[in-house]
């Protein structure tokens, strides 16, 4: 043990360790920051000088074009400067980087990790000792106690002794991790210094990491992925089992973009209420929406005189240009989708109407209305030569993926880089704080709805494209759990504010691909819903745990 704790460095020998590199690697500092005070650092102030002036409303045209023009020639006069020096800063630095690259790791980085690890080891033996020590003292403590109840509150302060020593071995454990993580950092804060923040993509990929390995916790690290490795190992297992049972590969080309093909349009669906959710939100009335679109899609793209009526009235479009029905087609889809989902956003914002409410009453009444309008019946096939303007196959390569990616992209644009995806984030979060601040909750809510229902126009015109028609009020029936899910298992909290497009991604694409493969294995499509439910449910779960462990 003696031995042991001799390899273990005092704070006074670490900082001995860094002396020689520190000094070494200081003076060489101290060179290249002189050389930087008439050349690059004059540069950046006069730089930041002139920004500043040009953002100035309390000067006029003229006061900035002389202030500018003045300190222009001064700034040229520093690049000169800079110019002149490069040379020999650089020569300076690589100096410097030599001999880190020669002392760091050997003369410092190593032994500090060795004493680390002596430290961990000295640790928990303390900790053993500690805990051997209190199992006596109980032990000897309880024999000496008859009554019940001093038995019981012996056991209870033993329990929270042996609690503390397990904290104060996580803090001497987080003091050494604290210690190996400032040792290595200390190398690339040298660096820093003497290249201005500039960091090769080795070095930035190191530094990520270190701070990755650094921070990582295994407990939030299963509650934020857990679900996703249990998934992946469960598409492994299918992988393997699919070319025993059926004697094919399940992840071929062809499979891939299958999944891919069935994934696109119901992409639109979970962007679009991926949205409500963020607002702690819901919507019930996707499926019926697509049944809709897709309905009023085939009608206008029918190949030729329709065979079924709206309320009695036959509809012909075979008389307009091609362009045209489609083009019609999306415009209708989008705006019938549009209408419902505003009144459901007008609902839930004007009179604090739970979406859950707002729009059940929509599913109920637009798969009345449809059934009602149109019989129940199926309007057949769209004209053939649709789905090649829409989506045609290049080389084999479908490009309804594509539509799906542009979805992607703009969704993730509005989210992220406008006004409307910041409210929508802090309305999800505290919609109180939000209104105090100035954001309209209702503007938000119905905007969400409206980009909702835009996503669903489009979701149901590609699906029309891709089925080749067949629409129906029925169509589309449970798509909205699917969207639902995709986005849970995605990372899109209900708890609001909380969510990330790549996640809905990544959910729609979960959800796909193993509704694909267990149809490949002939699994009865009952038994895939229950394979859905229990993802759900241990996702939910997991979102609920999370938004514990933050309160």
């Amino acid at each position: 043990m003696a031995n042991e704790n001799s390899k273990i460095l005092t704070a006074e020998q670490e900082l001995e360790l860094r002396k020689p590199i520190k000094d070494h690697v200081g003076k060489i500092q101290e060179k290249i920051d002189s050389l930087r005070v008439d050349g690059t650092d004059k540069v950046v102030a006069l730089q930041n000088t002139i920004d500043n002036i040009k953002r100035d409303r309390t000067l006029n045209k003229e006061e900035k074009d002389n202030r500018v023009a003045q300190l222009g020639k001064e700034l040229e006069a520093a690049k000169a400067v800079e110019a002149q020096n490069k040379d020999e800063i650089s020569k300076l630095i690589s100096e410097a980087e030599a001999y880190l690259k020669e002392h760091f790791d050997k003369d410092y980085y190593q032994p500090i990790k060795a004493s680390c690890e002596q430290q961990k080891i000295a640790a928990k033996q303390k900790y053993d000792q500690k805990v051997a020590e209190l199992e006596k003292q109980h032990k000897e403590a309880v024999a000496k106690l008859s009554d019940h109840q001093e038995i019981k509150d012996e056991n209870y302060v033993h329990k929270n002794r042996l609690f503390d020593a397990k904290i104060e071995l996580e803090k001497d454990y987080q003091d050494i991790k604290d210690r190996k993580h400032d040792a290595f950092t200390w190398e690339y804060h040298l660096i820093d210094m003497l290249r201005m923040s500039r960091f090769t993509f080795a070095e930035n990929m190191a530094q990520k990491w270190e701070n990755y390995k650094y921070t990582f916790n295994r407990r939030s690290f299963l509650l934020q992925n857990g679900l996703y490795i249990a998934i992946l190992l469960i598409f492994i297992m299918l992988c393997i089992i699919t070319p025993i049972v059926k004697g094919s590969p399940l992840l071929t080309y062809n499979n891939v973009l299958n999944i891919l093909q069935q994934a696109s349009p119901r992409m639109y669906l979970a962007l679009g209420v991926a949205g409500l959710i963020l607002l702690t939100g819901t919507d019930l009335s996707i499926g019926r929406m697509i049944g809709m679109g897709m309905t009023a899609a085939t009608i206008i793209m029918h190949q030729g005189p329709n065979t079924g009526g709206v309320f009695g009235h036959i509809f012909d479009f075979s008389n307009m240009p091609l362009g045209g029905r489609v083009i019609l087609a999306l415009v209708v889809c989008v705006v019938m989708c549009t209408f419902f989902t505003t009144i459901a956003g007008f609902f839930t914002a004007k009179f604090k109407m739970h979406p859950f409410i707002s729009t059940m009453a929509n599913m109920l009444i637009i798969f009345g209305l449809v059934t009602y309008a149109t019989k129940g019946v199926s309007f057949g096939a769209i004209d053939p030569a649709i789905p090649g303007m829409i989506i045609p196959k290049i080389n084999g390569f479908p490009t309804i993926i594509l539509w799906a990616v542009a979805a992607i992209v703009i969704v993730w644009f509005i989210w992220n880089k406008t006004t409307f995806g910041k409210n929508l984030y802090a309305v999800g979060g505290n919609p109180e704080a939000a209104a105090v601040s100035g954001i309209s909750v209702f503007a938000v809510t119905v905007g969400a709805f409206v980009l909702a229902g835009i996503l669903y126009g489009f979701g149901a015109w590609l699906e029309c494209a891709r089925m080749v028609g067949s629409g129906s009020a029925a169509y589309g029936q449970g798509w909205e759990m699917d969207a639902i899910a995709a986005c849970v298992v995605g990372g899109v909290s209900f708890t609001g504010g909380i969510g990330k497009i790549s996640g809905v991604v990544v959910g729609v694409l979960i959800f796909t691909a193993l509704t694909y493969s267990l149809t490949i294995l002939g699994i009865d499509t009952n038994l895939q819903f229950v394979f859905e439910g229990i993802i759900i449910l241990v996702a939910v779960t997991l979102d609920c745990l999370k938004y514990v462990q933050k309160k």
